[in-house]
């Protein structure tokens, strides 16, 4: 870390660690659903299962009519039902029948009628005395269930001997069962910027980032390395795996195989911010941070190169801000827009009677440890999606040097697939979104351009909707209101809905 021989004046400032306190006595709501959406249903229905996008259509349309026609049939055949499933590779509807009447009944509804032994009645009565002898499953037992389409109950087991010892005590007839080898299943947890996370079992800090090398960033000052942490829900998270303070504020926590890292940071108002890249704010610019104690909370940056005096721990090259925080918000996130700036290190005052805090910048913590920021961008696009759902679109679908940007129905063409980089382009068949001419005036056209690393071609997607070009401090407008086909200007931003973006 650098020092500073311009901003040296020593600053008496609190760590914001909370103090030791039980950790099972604070509970932090689980992280939501991720924002991005990086792919369509139709899309991952491709993806995931191996279908042309005209086979998903005809498969979605078998299944929407599946519903009706199981209900009837369930409803008709009574006991004697024996279940409902798609078979690999067919898209109609197959029924377990028990007799050749019912299989007309099933042919007559439309569905395939499959003989089978065993209605789905007795097959729920084996798997529920399973359930009543559930305390001698152990833990080596790990899944049991009815499948319909084989017709038998399973039941998975680390190993063969553990299942057969519980159908043995379950007391239910073995032939209705098979067993199964399989891996101890494991709940999953996403990593969220903001939320809590505990050290050494007693001390409370916040997530700063998520990080692709498995784990997250934070705090030098809220653990040592080696020291082991718990998640938000008190399950066994992750280690230390380095740590820096004072001197530095700054800590890589690498999390065990049941967390996630997710691009998003805590609003603490029911939602997620996402996190496209890490562009460094300005001094004056906004920014927010994310802590498990007063949540989301903004103001400016005030000054970089900080050297700040935690009563005589010196730490270098910190960031200071307006935005207050107070204890437990250590390592917590600081973001502007959608670009990830650093990690609470400390501050001054309160959120009740308002003070300053400092922020270890993030771009740092990622060289020192060689960690790669997670982010929205990924290696794929998303569409960006604005006034009346409509998408940004390359108009033919031809990128060309100086093609005006419209809006158009949202389809999954790579003329509608923009990545966010990290370095604030916005970008989409291999060339950048721009402001034509790098106007800073009102009405000036928004463009295709070849990538030429001008400020024409910055862009922030802001956690309010606006996509905005920093030189001209103007926002991408639909010009006019307009529907289908309408071309894209830049426009002083006054939060219309003509003016707001989201990623999906």
């Amino acid at each position: 870390m650098r020092f500073s021989m311009l901003t040296g004046v020593a600053v008496l400032a609190a760590a914001l660690v909370l103090p030791p306190v039980p950790a099972q006595a604070v509970t932090v709501p689980e992280p939501g659903p991720d924002p991005s959406r990086a792919a369509t249903a139709e899309q991952a229905l491709q993806r995931d299962l191996g279908l042309t996008a005209t086979e998903v259509r005809v498969r979605q349309a078998h299944e929407a009519a599946a519903s009706v026609v199981e209900r009837r049939l369930r409803a008709g055949l009574a006991d004697r039902f024996a279940g409902a499933w798609f078979a690999p590779g067919e898209a109609r509807l197959a029924v377990g029948v028990v007799n050749d009447a019912d299989a007309a009944v099933v042919r007559a509804a439309g569905a395939v009628p499959v003989p089978v032994p065993r209605s789905e009645r007795q097959l729920t009565a084996t798997k529920d005395a399973l359930d009543r002898a559930a305390h001698r499953a152990g833990k080596d037992v790990h899944t049991w269930y009815v499948d319909v389409a084989a017709n038998t109950v399973v039941v998975s087991a680390a190993g063969r001997s553990a299942a057969e010892r519980f159908v043995k005590a379950g007391a239910v007839d073995a032939g209705a069962v098979r067993v199964a080898v399989s891996e101890a299943p494991r709940t999953l947890y996403d990593i969220r910027g903001g939320d809590q996370y505990v050290i050494n079992g007693n001390t409370l800090c916040s997530v700063g980032f998520s990080v692709n090398n498995g784990g997250f960033v934070t705090a030098g000052h809220c653990g040592g390395t080696g020291s082991p942490t718990l998640g938000y829900n008190n399950v066994s998270q992750g280690t230390f795996a380095g740590s820096s303070f004072p001197g530095n504020d700054y800590a890589w926590v690498r999390t065990n195989g049941n967390w996630t890292p997710r691009p998003w940071v805590n609003n603490y108002g029911g939602g997620s911010v996402p996190v496209a890249g890490s562009q460094e704010a300005v001094v004056g610019a906004s920014i927010c941070r994310s802590g498990r104690t007063t949540g989301w909370r903004c103001g400016v940056v005030q000054a970089k190169n900080v050297t700040v005096n935690y009563s005589g721990s010196l730490v270098h090259g910190l960031t200071q801000t307006s935005a207050c925080a107070e204890g437990g918000d250590s390592g917590g996130a600081y973001i502007t827009g959608d670009q990830a700036q650093g990690v609470t290190s400390g501050g001054a005052g309160n959120c009740s009677n308002g003070g300053h805090t400092f922020y270890q910048p993030l771009n740092e913590i990622l060289s020192v440890y060689g960690l790669t920021l997670t982010t929205t961008g990924g290696g794929g696009g998303s569409r960006l999606i604005g006034w009346q759902d409509r998408c940004i679109d390359i108009p033919d679908g031809i990128p060309a040097d100086g093609k005006r940007l419209r809006v158009w129905d949202c389809n999954t063409t790579p003329a509608q697939s923009w990545t966010f980089p990290g370095d604030g382009t916005v970008r989409a068949m291999g060339m950048c979104m721009d402001v034509a001419w790098g106007s800073t005036a009102n009405g000036a056209a928004i463009q295709l351009a070849n990538c030429s690393g001008n400020p024409a071609q910055q862009f922030v997607l802001s956690a309010a909707g606006d996509l905005v070009n920093p030189q001209s401090n103007k926002c991408v407008d639909v010009t006019s209101w307009g529907g289908n086909g309408t071309e894209l200007q830049q426009w002083d931003c006054l939060g219309g809905a003509n003016q707001k973006w989201r990623r999906g």
